[in-house]
C-alpha cells in the first residue's frame, strides 16, 4: 500500500453470493486514468460499485482515502440524473458537493455549475427538463455534474456509451482538465481504442482475474489477437 495513493485496494473480493474475481491488490494515485477491459458479465461494474461504497466486499477491503461527500464522483450506467428537472439544476448537484459554506456559496455554486455547463457545449439546454434530451447529451449533463463537483477520484461506468466521435471528443477534454488537477479517473469502457486514446493504465479482467498494464505495455500487445487472447467473445 502506497502512502500517496488516493485508493488502495487491499486484497479485495468482489461479487454478490459468490466471488467475480481473485483478490485485487493495487493502488491509484492523482491523475492516473484507468480504464477496466473485459467481457460482458464479469465483473467491471461490480468493482466500480464496491469502490462507490454501493456493493459491499466479500472479502479484503480497500481505502479511500478521499472525502465520500464531494471527494468521489460517480457516473453510473444509467447517469443518476433526475430526469424532470432542469440540466442546470441537475449540474447543480454536483457543485452543491463541494461547495461549501460561505458568504458566496450560492455564487459560487451558480459559477460552478455553469462553467461546466458552457465546457459540455450544452448552454442551449440549460433550461430543458433532462426527459427531453437525446441519450447523449443526457450523457453529457452527467458528465457536466461531476466535472462542478471536481471530484479526487471519479467513477464512470460506460460514460462514453452512446456519443459518436465529436462528443466523445467534448467529454474527454471536459474529464481531461479534472485529471489535469490531479483527479484520478477509474472507467469501465468496452470500447479498446478508446481507452488506448484516454486511458494511462487499464485494468484487464479475464478468467477471474485482474491484470493491471501501463499503457505502454498494453499496446506492446499483438493487436491483431487482442480480442481472442484479452477480451474473449462478448456474452
Amino acid at each position: 500500500m502506497s502512502e500517496d495513493a488516493i485508493l488502495s485496494l487491499n486484497s479485495l473480493v468482489i461479487g454478490y453470493d459468490q466471488p467475480l474475481v481473485k483478490p485485487i491488490t493495487l493502488d491509484v494515485h492523482e491523475g492516473e486514468i484507468i480504464a477496466i477491459l473485459g467481457p460482458s458479465g464479469i465483473g467491471k461494474t461490480t468493482l466500480i460499485r464496491t469502490i462507490a461504497g454501493l456493493v459491499r466486499p466479500l472479502g479484503g477491503d480497500f481505502d479511500l482515502r478521499v472525502k465520500r461527500s464531494g471527494g468521489l464522483g460517480y457516473i453510473p450506467q444509467r447517469l443518476g440524473l433526475v430526469r424532470h428537472a432542469t440540466v442546470a439544476h441537475n449540474v447543480s448537484l454536483g457543485a452543491r458537493l463541494s461547495v461549501g459554506w460561505s458568504r458566496t456559496m450560492f455564487k459560487d455554486r451558480k459559477e460552478r455549475t455553469f462553467e461546466a455547463i458552457r465546457t459540455l457545449g450544452i448552454e442551449e439546454k440549460a433550461s430543458e427538463p433532462v426527459r427531453r434530451l437525446s441519450g447523449g447529451q443526457q450523457r453529457r449533463v452527467a458528465t457536466a455534474r461531476t466535472l462542478a463537483q471536481r471530484p479526487r477520484l471519479m467513477l464512470a461506468d460506460e460514460f462514453l456509451g452512446e456519443l459518436d466521435q465529436t462528443n466523445v471528443d467534448i467529454v474527454l477534454s471536459a474529464v481531461h482538465e479534472l485529471v489535469e488537477e490531479g483527479t484520478a479517473v477509474i472507467m469501465v469502457e468496452h470500447h479498446e481504442d478508446n481507452a488506448k486514446d484516454f486511458a494511462t493504465r487499464i485494468w484487464l479482467i479475464k478468467d477471474n482475474h485482474l491484470h493491471d498494464y501501463s499503457l505502454e505495455e498494453w499496446l506492446d500487445i499483438d493487436e491483431s489477437s487482442w480480442r481472442e487472447q484479452h477480451l474473449g467473445e462478448e456474452e
